[in-house]
């Protein structure tokens, strides 16, 4: 089946990828602009920050993407992948990804087709919109900065500035850390229910796993 793809996932948490949510979060953020279009740099940023407000408030990813820390912050994987449409992706994933997104450059991701909204839940929903309606306005720079700021990626700061890497693997688990450098973050939850929800996420990436 077309969703049933597992990457794998950091510090033992295997989580399933979901192509058709990854490919319409991409379609979705590429909608909200007149032109159908989005710099390839912002919606990676865009869809994580779509997924790390949905593990905090809900205990799941969206997209089930493999994330790595990198000079620019973080990227999911697939998301990299879809938005360049490359040879990493599986022939299904390709085909589906084509149907909805094509490339104007080699910098811009373009919406071709209207999104198909019925592959997400409504928290999904909730969340991409609070990842627009908060950070859609900032340039891809702007993101860039910001995400340096959040501790998933600045766990790695040291290393990647030195060059003794070039990527890490990033960890869900690290998602549901506060940053100590963000003014009015908006991912701001309480800690309880941060706990309460880290616990869901790795009830969640068990049964993602057992299923496959």
């Amino acid at each position: 089946m077309l969703d049933n793809i597992l990457r794998p996932m950091v510090n033992k948490t295997p989580i399933e990828f979901n192509i058709r949510k990854t490919a319409q979060a991409i379609n979705f953020f590429a909608r909200k602009h007149a032109s159908c279009s989005i710099d390839k740099l912002k919606v990676i940023k865009l869809v994580w920050l779509a997924d790390r407000y949905h593990i905090r408030k809900y205990g799941r990813p969206i997209t089930g993407d493999t994330y790595f820390a990198m000079d620019y912050g973080p990227v999911g994987s697939g998301v990299k992948d879809i938005t360049s449409l490359n040879n990493c992706l599986s022939g299904v994933e390709q085909k589906y990804a084509k149907k909805y997104l094509s490339l104007s450059n080699k910098t811009t991701v373009k919406s071709v087709r209207e999104v198909q909204e019925s592959v997400f839940s409504r928290t999904d929903l909730e969340a991409l919109n609070f990842a627009f309606d908060n950070f859609g306005d900032k340039k891809p720079s702007q993101l860039v900065t910001l995400s340096h700021k959040y501790p998933e990626w600045n766990k790695f700061e040291a290393e990647l500035e030195a060059k003794i890497i070039t990527r890490a693997s990033m960890s869900y688990d690290d998602f549901f850390l506060n940053p100590s450098s963000v003014v009015d973050d908006k991912f701001k939850e309480d800690q309880a229910q941060l706990d309460v929800n880290r616990e869901i996420l790795q009830e969640y990436a068990a049964m993602s796993h057992a299923l496959t």
